[in-house]
């Protein structure tokens, strides 16, 4: 007996039944459906079982990836946790999202590599490092990606402090309240300060208190200046002359910032004559190899 028109013709009805579940007027919508175009922000097409599936199975997948990729990160020196580098830089992704791309990247390259080793053929080394060195590499660049990001806004925290501190004692001077400075000064720029005022001056709306949202800003951004600045604002209700408190720290913080630009220009006019005491000493030793590379050749004649 063929069994070939039978394997054929349930194929054929199996790929048939998958097709027509998909159509509306097929299958009876289900009640999640029904009524997810009355709730808020809910979408008006209908969740096809495929997508069903698609988000069970990423779902269930998500949290292996992502301590797969903490672990992975903690190997290679990662000490600051990924949901708060992500928060730092109020990057729309959260950790789980961020690792899955990771992975998606690393599993491309992993691909691409191993296209290439079965195309070139080249020794078993070369083939290790394009198949396990591709998607390596892929990691880590996602990864130093992020620490960039997150050290690029700490370091513009510390350079925007002093003049934020300024224009917020400027404020408490002229009679406005801490939570009205703090929403003034979110609302006129779109500096890093000005992004994450506008998150504390949330967190202050949604009841929290003024002191515990400034210090969650504090914790999060990980800046010593901020730290001061954010001991000194805890005594809006206890200090008379505010205003004078903080212009004395914002002028610290300036003399911190005017400290570290010194260091760097001096360590950078230290570094230029790396390439210069080279230069200078290559050829020394060339000129004195010579004669005592003679002397030796007498020495040994004689």
């Amino acid at each position: 007996m063929n069994r070939l028109p039978i394997f054929i013709v349930l194929l054929v009805s199996c790929g048939s039944w998958l097709l027509l579940r998909e159509m509306r007027w097929f299958r009876r919508v289900g009640l999640t459906d029904r009524l997810r175009p009355y709730l808020a922000g809910g979408s008006t097409s209908p969740s096809t079982p495929i997508d069903r599936s698609m988000a069970s199975f990423t779902s269930a997948l998500t949290p292996s990836i992502q301590a797969i990729g903490d672990r992975v990160a903690s190997l290679f020196g990662s000490t600051e946790s990924l949901g708060r580098q992500l928060e730092r830089v109020h990057s729309p992704l959260s950790p789980a999202a961020f690792r899955l791309r990771q992975i998606g990247w690393c599993v491309i390259g992993f691909a691409l590599g191993s296209l290439v080793a079965v195309s070139v053929r080249p020794p078993a080394l070369f083939t290790m490092l394009l198949v396990v060195g591709a998607p390596t590499i892929i990691f880590l660049l996602l990864e130093l990606e992020l620490t960039h990001q997150s050290t690029q806004w700490r370091r513009q925290i510390t350079l925007e402090l002093p003049v934020v501190s300024e224009q917020l004692a400027m404020l408490l001077s002229s009679g406005f309240s801490l939570g009205a400075g703090l929403n003034r000064l979110s609302t006129r720029s779109s500096g890093t300060i000005a992004r994450d005022l506008r998150r504390v001056v949330n967190r202050i709306q949604q009841g929290l208190d003024e002191t515990q949202a400034l210090r969650e800003w504090s914790d999060l951004a990980n800046v010593p200046a901020l730290d001061r600045l954010i001991s000194v604002l805890a005594m809006n209700r206890a200090a008379s002359d505010l205003g004078r408190l903080i212009t004395d720290e914002a002028r610290v913080c300036r003399a911190d910032v005017h400290r570290e630009l010194i260091e760097r220009i001096e360590r950078r006019g230290q570094q230029v004559w790396i390439p210069v005491t080279v230069a200078t000493l290559v050829p020394g030793v060339l000129f004195l190899a010579v004669p005592f590379a003679q002397a030796l050749q007498i020495f040994a004649s004689g």
